[in-house]
Order: C-alpha cells, then sequence, then structure tokens
C-alpha cells in the first residue's frame, strides 16, 4: 500500500514539474513500476506465510486481505495498459483539460487534435491504493477513509471522457452525489455500532455483540442492528446490489470506457472485500439475522438485474446491470458464512474481474467517427466484419452467462455449492432462475452479431495496439484457465479464506 500511495504522491510531482510532452511516457513507467513492485512486495509476503495486526490494530494483514490485494494490483495493471491506450483515437481516450466546457469550439477542437489529460495516473494510483487499505481496514474507521481515498479519484475519473462531455459529467455528478449519500450512511451506521460496542474493531465489535453489548455502554440491541443496516447501505452502493444500484448503468455508460473496466473489475474486488471482512469478523455473530434480509437483496439484485439487463439498447448498460447481476451471485456465497464461501467469493471476484476488463476493451475497438459505438443496433453483423473480436466477445459473454469451460461456470458452481452447503438453497434456487433471465441479453447479442446484417453505416473496429491487445491477451486467456484448469487459484482461495481479529 505504502508503495501504491507513494508513487501516487510521486505522480503528482511528475505532473508539475515534466514537461507535458515527456509526461504520458514517465507517468506510465511510474504506475506500472510501482505496480509490480507492491505485487512483489505482496507475494514475498505471502509466502513467508505471516498474519498480523498492525498500524494500531487498524490494519490487518492476512490471507483474504493478501489475496484480495494482490487481486486488486494484477487487474489494476491490466486496467492501466487500457488507460494508457493511444493507438485507437489521437490523443487517448482521456480530455485534454477537464475545465474545458463541453460543446465549445476548444472542446471540439481537443477532441481530435490534443493529447489526453495524464492526470489520470495518480488518480487511478491513488484509488488502487485506497482499495488496497479498504480491503485490509480492521476498524471502521480506517475503513470510512479508505472508502473515501477510493471513491473520490474516480469520481473526477468517471467526469474526464475525451468524447461525449455531457453524459460524462452528469456521470460523475451522479455518482459523486449518490456516493455522498451512501458515505454518511456508513458514517452514521458506524457511530451506532461505536455507541453499542464502545468500539470501532471489528473484533471487539463482535466480542461486544457476544456478551450482549460492554459493561461501559449497556446499550440497547437496537443499536447495534441500526448500525449494522446503515453499514450495510454504504457497502451495497459500492457492490452495486439492489436497491442502491441505481448509480451504476448511467455511470457505466458516461465514464471513459477504461474507467468503466477499473471500476467493473477493482471497485468490485474492494468493495466485496470490505463487506467480507465486515461480515465474517463483525457481524458473524447475527448471521441468523443478516441471512434473510441480505438473502433478499441479493434474489432482488440476481432477479432484477437479469430483467433489466433484457430491456438494454446500449452494450455499456447491459454490462452495467450484468455487474448487478453478478453481484447478487457474489452474495449467494458471501451469505454461506463457511470457509468454502469465503473461497469461492474470492475466486469469484477474480474470475469476474479478469472477464470484463476483456469485455470492455472489446468495446473500446467498435467505433465510428463519433468514437466508440455503443448502442447494440450498430453490432449487427459485426461476426461478418470482425469474425476475431466477435468471436472473443461471444466467448466473454458465454463466460458471463455460466456456460461450462468457462471462468463464469466454474465460479458460479462453487458459490452455488458453498450456499447449499451453508444451508442457503432458496438462494441458490434464485441463482439459477437468475442466471437463465441474464443469459437472454447476452445471446441475443451474440445472435445480433453473427446472424444480422450489418447496417448501411455500421462501425468499424479498429485495429488494438499493444496495451489493449495486451489487455485482451490476459482477460481472455484467464477467463479460459480459471474454466479449464481453475485448481491452483482456487487451491490458493481456498488458503486464503480465514480472517483474523
Amino acid at each position: 500500500m505504502l508503495i501504491v500511495l507513494g508513487a501516487a504522491c510521486v505522480s503528482m510531482l511528475v505532473e508539475a514539474f515534466i514537461p507535458r510532452s515527456a509526461r504520458h511516457v514517465v507517468q506510465l513507467v511510474l504506475s506500472l513500476a510501482a505496480l509490480v513492485a507492491s505485487l512483489v512486495w505482496l507475494v514475498k509476503f505471502a509466502s513467508e506465510g505471516k498474519a498480523v495486526i498492525t498500524a494500531g490494530a487498524a490494519i490487518a494483514i492476512d490471507r483474504p486481505s493478501l489475496f484480495l490485494q494482490g487481486l486488486i494490483v494484477v487487474l489494476g495493471i491490466v486496467s492501466l495498459l487500457m488507460i494508457a491506450e493511444r493507438a485507437l483515437e489521437r490523443g487517448g481516450p482521456f480530455v485534454a483539460q477537464a475545465a474545458i466546457t463541453a460543446g465549445s469550439e476548444a472542446d471540439r477542437r481537443q477532441a481530435v487534435r490534443e493529447p489526453g489529460a495524464t492526470e489520470v495516473y495518480p488518480l487511478t494510483l491513488f484509488a488502487l491504493g485506497g482499495m488496497m487499505l479498504f480491503v485490509s481496514a480492521n476498524d471502521l474507521l480506517t475503513m470510512f477513509v479508505a472508502l473515501e481515498v477510493f471513491s473520490l479519484p474516480l469520481y473526477l475519473l468517471c467526469a474526464l471522457a475525451r468524447r461525449r462531455r455531457l453524459i460524462s459529467q452528469e456521470a460523475a455528478l451522479k455518482y459523486f452525489l449518490l456516493g455522498a449519500f451512501a458515505s454518511a450512511f456508513f458514517l452514521f451506521g458506524l457511530a451506532l455500532v461505536y455507541g453499542y460496542s464502545g468500539s470501532v474493531k471489528l473484533g471487539a465489535i463482535h466480542n461486544a455483540h457476544l456478551a450482549g453489548g460492554t459493561p461501559t455502554t449497556a446499550q440497547p440491541e437496537v443499536l447495534f442492528f441500526a448500525g449494522l443496516a446503515l453499514l450495510a447501505v454504504g457497502l451495497l452502493f459500492k457492490v452495486a446490489a439492489v436497491p442502491f444500484h441505481v448509480w451504476t448503468p448511467d455511470v457505466y455508460q458516461g465514464a471513459p470506457t477504461p474507467i468503466t473496466a477499473l471500476m467493473a473489475s477493482c471497485t468490485k474486488v474492494a468493495a466485496f472485500g470490505g463487506l467480507l471482512r465486515v461480515l465474517y469478523v463483525a457481524f458473524d455473530g447475527a448471521q441468523w439475522d443478516i441471512q434473510p434480509i441480505v438473502g433478499t437483496l441479493a434474489v432482488l439484485t440476481m432477479v432484477i438485474g437479469g430483467v433489466l439487463a433484457v430491456t438494454q439498447t446500449d452494450i455499456k448498460r447491459l454490462l452495467a446491470y450484468s455487474s448487478v447481476a453478478n453481484a447478487g451471485y457474489l452474495l449467494v456465497g458471501a451469505l454461506a458464512f463457511n470457509r468454502d464461501g469465503l473461497a469461492w467469493s474470492m475466486f469469484y471476484l477474480a474470475a469476474y474481474g479478469f472477464t470484463v476488463i476483456a469485455a470492455f476493451a472489446v468495446v473500446s475497438l467498435v467505433r465510428d467517427a463519433d468514437g466508440e459505438a455503443t448502442h447494440l443496433s450498430r453490432w449487427a453483423g459485426l461476426g461478418r466484419r470482425s469474425p476475431l473480436y466477435a468471436s472473443v466477445f461471444t466467448f466473454l459473454l458465454l463466460a458471463f452467462a455460466g456456460i461450462p469451460l468457462t471462468s463464469g461456470f466454474t465460479a458460479k458452481f462453487g458459490v452455488f455449492a458453498a450456499a447449499i452447503e451453508g444451508g442457503q438453497t432458496w438462494l441458490v434456487i434464485a441463482g439459477v432462475v437468475g442466471s437463465m433471465i441474464l443469459a437472454f441479453p447476452y445471446l441475443r447479442v451474440v445472435v445480433m452479431m453473427w446472424l444480422s446484417e450489418p447496417g448501411e453505416q455500421s462501425p468499424t473496429v479498429s485495429i488494438p495496439g499493444a496495451l489493449t491487445s495486451a489487455t485482451l491477451m490476459i482477460g481472455v486467456l484467464a477467463t479460459l484457465v480459471l474454466g479449464v484448469f481453475p485448481t491452483p487459484v482456487q487451491d490458493l482461495a481456498s488458503k486464503a479464506a480465514e480472517f483474523i481479529r
């Protein structure tokens, strides 16, 4: 974490002192070097088998946090390759100056001539550093600070699209306002839980609940459950669970596609990492109270996400509702409240993260004169114009649908099996029904690509640059390997499935 956050600070100095013409290369090298160094250090520490609570008991460096931090760093590296791509359009996907008025002459000029802003690199590093802190936070106050550290850069990044500036700014504003409300709920829940237990440490909250409160506070249990409910609002907002999902389609559609990929993968890992730690460390003693309520939200998330995905006409909004539905499947694994549920949830995060990054990499390639062509009607006949990328996207959609020999099937099978073992069969039945519903919009896109006639003004599929090609290759290979030979990663997740208090 210190390497990533330190590099983010250095990256800010690069913005101030390095000439504009050299910033892109310097920032990219610095960011990749920091993430690789962080990953090497994580692997080194994990190989020593240590588990410590440090920083005044505010941070827990245990096996789940190391696994999730490593996953955030790896997915961050892959996302950074997309962010750094400049071959698909002149200047890249980001606006040259964030303060340019949308629709003005300066805005039109920067869209076709000027290089994109490089402020995205320090913002991305701060976001990734905050995510790493979030999954390892051992008290609610540190978790809240980490939540803001990774959320605020994302609000800014969403507004930096080079084209379609108004919808990009609208997405950022919606995300910021709703995120501020969610943060307020989280903070209010933190205060109520503190009032009940006399501590913000997760382990102390667990002990206080088992003891029925603390001798010094002796507060009614309603504070505990009210605090838990408000904390859940803040966390479920970040994982995009129903009914806290309304920001997701607008933000996914309006944000620059590389940032959408970053949010769909890394933010999902961070949000669920924090949620798992809170549920399994602080509130596992209340699992019988949690399972029916959060389980109902999981069912609504799976079903509503799938149903609304059917109605979408924009590929980014379709993938947004797919992300909502996948949050429901992850909640099924989390609510198992057993070791397998924790292990398979972490495996699911890895599988979904690589697949969704590759999917958005393909979306960034289908373009016309105005940039990316995301309306589904524009994808008709894509298989005839570019059979290779249509085949890749078909494979990724089948993985989202949970077809065998893909990572999606393995991950869903694992979380469903863990839920049955944990006595949550009703969630598995709802998950199977939700999967059947969600398969329809995926198959509709496949049919449209392969069996529909191309339109008169069909977009072209751009030849990807080296960085986007690397992103696609990593994502597709990971989706295939985790489906055909998932044992190494699953074993790693199983060994990591043990929190410390």
